[in-house]
């Protein structure tokens, strides 16, 4: 299949050679299933496959672009989109700046993050996965909910500029598991990504669900009163305050546009607190990683923050054109975020709960409903939704109702930083929208940052 994807491209390049038209192609293949869970029933099960060509054609400061979604034997149809393509140039507005067209220096393929057994997992074990996941904890009132996103993700590359292309395939699963009670309103919920089979734990998913399901059976709700607390986030909400760090503080493009809380004047200045180390990593398998990026770089581990000092901004190539920056090998569809973990040996929620502590703590799992009120400033809103535990100094546990916590990045990130867990994990942050792009950031177990401010406190579910 790989060759005769590649041998498509290098048609169609040999099409555009032979009209006289600049272009690159962007191949997009996915086979994604969904298996989505309701009232303990399985209420949607689903696969697609699609095959998407962008096509670009350039002419100095033009730019004009065709896609469509096609096949394989249709290569008279893409070759009309290229057709199509070059005969808008004409019509097209300039750009302030000469675009660059990617110039592909060998051939590269990129192969390591695809596991068939992932890719086709069947049915029938996707299934005998979740009823492991929830066995004996579901009831008449307890209900089963989630879903298992799962599929295999191809994308090639070629470009008029040389006869070289690029090819990546990766494979991937979302999962997550919620149990809901019909009548109280709440509920509990457990995740997990995988980059290959084998990392896929259905028994790790039922002592998770299994515990908050015992605290939110037996533990007294409360509504917590206004004011400070210590939290601890776990990897749901960590990976959402880092992939909002990436969209408002170290994007190039962003920044020149006055929507980043970081300016040129802060790189190489401390920012955050010196246990906070971000690194753009494609090393790491668990994020889905790019090697190459789209225009040909090779991709290296890139610090954007070490030990609290700001390093840099990425540049995506189209961006730096515009503006004038150097290009940093950030032309993919997602970075490869790793926030490093600290020193504190805590690797489970019952871990967690165990930990001695001088004053209450507010484990907050989930950040939902996250929204910017401040780009410049870094200044998030968002809301814990279920799964929060107030951990009282004297080993008991209350279960709070919904809060909202309204907080700048640099003060979550910073001096009240208290410590981060040595254990790191990935968290799935990929969407449902639009083409398949597996996307996870790699993130400590949990973080405690101190003396946060709950701006809002629910008087029930």
């Amino acid at each position: 299949m790989r060759d005769r994807i590649l041998n498509t491209l290098h048609e169609l390049r040999r099409h555009a050679v032979s009209k006289g038209v600049q272009a690159d192609f962007y191949y997009h293949e996915e086979q994604s299933a969904l298996m989505r869970f309701a009232n303990s029933a399985i209420s949607l099960n689903t696969n697609e496959h699609l095959i998407r060509l962008d096509i670009t054609a350039y002419d100095g400061h033009k730019r004009t672009n065709a896609g469509l979604i096609t096949d394989l034997s249709k290569l008279d149809e893409m070759k009309q989109a290229l057709d199509q393509a070059a005969g808008m140039l004409a019509h097209a507005q300039p750009l302030s700046y000469v675009p660059t067209i990617p110039e592909f220096k060998g051939d590269f393929v990129q192969e390591q993050g695809f596991d068939p057994a992932l890719g086709g997992m069947s049915n029938e074990d996707k299934l005998a996965f979740f009823n492991q996941a929830a066995a004996g904890l579901e009831s008449d009132e307890q209900r089963l909910s989630g879903i298992f996103s799962s599929g295999t993700n191809v994308i090639a590359q070629a470009s008029t500029r040389s006869e070289h292309t690029q090819y990546f395939q990766t494979s991937d699963a979302q999962v997550s598991a919620v149990l809901a009670h019909a009548k109280l309103k709440w509920e509990v919920q457990a995740e997990q990504s995988a980059h290959c089979r084998a990392d896929l734990d259905a028994d790790a998913l039922h002592r998770e669900l299994a515990f908050l399901l015992e605290r939110y059976q037996h533990d007294a709700p409360l509504q917590l009163p206004l004011g400070r607390y210590d939290l601890v986030f776990g990897p749901a909400a960590i990976a959402e305050l880092i992939m909002f760090s990436s969209f408002i503080g170290f994007d190039g493009g962003t920044m020149k546009r006055g929507y980043s809380f970081l300016s040129e004047e802060k790189v190489g200045q401390k920012v955050f607190s010196d246990k906070f180390t971000l690194v753009d990593d494609p090393t790491r398998l668990e994020t889905f990683p790019f090697r190459r990026d789209f225009t040909g770089r090779e991709r290296q581990p890139f610090p954007l923050v070490e030990a609290g000092v700001f390093r840099g901004f990425t540049w995506v190539q189209d961006e730096a054109d515009e503006f004038g920056a150097k290009p940093t090998g950030h032309t993919v569809t997602h970075n490869s975020l790793y926030l490093h973990g600290g020193d504190q040996a805590v690797g489970s929620l019952e871990e967690l709960v165990k930990l001695p502590r001088s004053k209450d703590v507010l484990y907050f799992p989930f950040l939902h409903y996250t929204n910017i009120v401040n780009p410049s400033k870094g200044l998030l809103t968002g809301s814990s939704r279920f799964g929060t535990l107030l951990l009282r100094p004297d080993g008991s546990i209350g279960v709070p109702y919904n809060v909202r916590l309204t907080q700048s990045l640099p003060d979550i990130f910073g001096t009240r930083l208290a410590w981060l867990a040595r254990d790191v994990t990935a968290y799935n942050i990929s969407q449902s929208y639009g083409s398949r792009d597996p996307n996870a950031i790699l993130v400590p177990r949990f973080l405690q940052v101190d003396d946060l401010e709950i701006s809002h406190s629910n008087s029930s579910y």
